[in-house]
């Protein structure tokens, strides 16, 4: 007996499709590869045509004139449209790594990058599944962080959900700013050096509003500078190792 065939006849058609509504992308496609009913049911339009909205809410007029028109099967707009997505993000990408050939990024270039993602649109689904992965550089992940919180407005707790599901939320950054010197008795002091080692965790929950604030507003008013880049371990020098090791 075919229990696959057994099982899905056991299963009212409007609960399967409540079930199904409910999976994520992937495993929606799981499912409907283990039978031709599962097949046609999670291809149908119902189904893509919510998770078209859901992914890109800002879309809302082009899924509209979409639905409007004679138009192909809603998966495979889903398809187009995530592929197009796909291409954007890789240009936003390849632009942020060749700023980082010298393993930092000026605030002008970072700020540039984060509103591309808003000028194409990105939902925060589009930002979890390019950016917030841990084979990319810690900039580019929080990019992403950055533009889920001020631009899309997302709650910390969805954002640290996101970090978490892909274990990138204790990767830390390195941030730098230079303070104008400020003026005492008719002489104007040197500038000053601030540096701040913060994680994707920290900025998510708010731990480090200062930062996040310096990093969305760049380089403005008594900032003159900002420069990011990957926090990497402080090795102790060579000569330093053999004095301790001598006393």
């Amino acid at each position: 007996m075919d229990l696959s065939l057994s099982s899905q006849e056991s299963i009212p058609d409007d609960i399967a499709l409540k079930i199904a509504s409910s999976l994520h992308v992937g495993d929606l496609c799981s499912l409907g590869s283990c039978s031709r009913f599962w097949w046609e049911l999670c291809g149908s339009d119902y189904i893509w045509e919510s998770l078209c909205k859901k992914r890109w809410p800002a879309l809302a007029l082009e899924i509209e004139s979409y639905n409007n028109q004679p138009h192909e099967e809603w998966r495979v707009f889903y398809i187009k449209k995530h592929n197009e997505m796909a291409g954007k993000a890789k240009g936003v990408i390849d632009f942020v790594n060749r700023c980082l050939a010298f393993e930092s990024i000026e605030v002008g270039h970072y700020l540039k990058a984060v509103k591309d993602l808003d000028s194409i649109l990105f939902g925060f689904e589009d930002v979890n599944t390019f950016f917030l992965k841990s084979k990319h550089n810690v900039l580019l992940n929080l990019i992403g962080l950055h533009y889920c919180l001020i631009w899309l407005g997302l709650p910390g707790e969805s954002v640290m959900e996101m970090l978490n599901n892909s274990n990138i939320s204790q990767r830390e950054v390195r941030v730098q700013w230079w303070k104008l010197g400020r003026w005492l008795f008719g002489f104007r002091l040197r500038d000053e050096l601030i540096t701040r080692t913060v994680s994707l965790e920290d900025l998510a929950t708010g731990k480090e509003e200062e930062v996040l604030g310096v990093l969305h507003r760049g380089a403005v008013h008594e900032v003159i500078r900002v420069q990011i880049s990957e926090a990497k371990p402080e090795y102790t020098s060579w000569s330093f190792q053999n004095v301790q090791n001598a006393n």
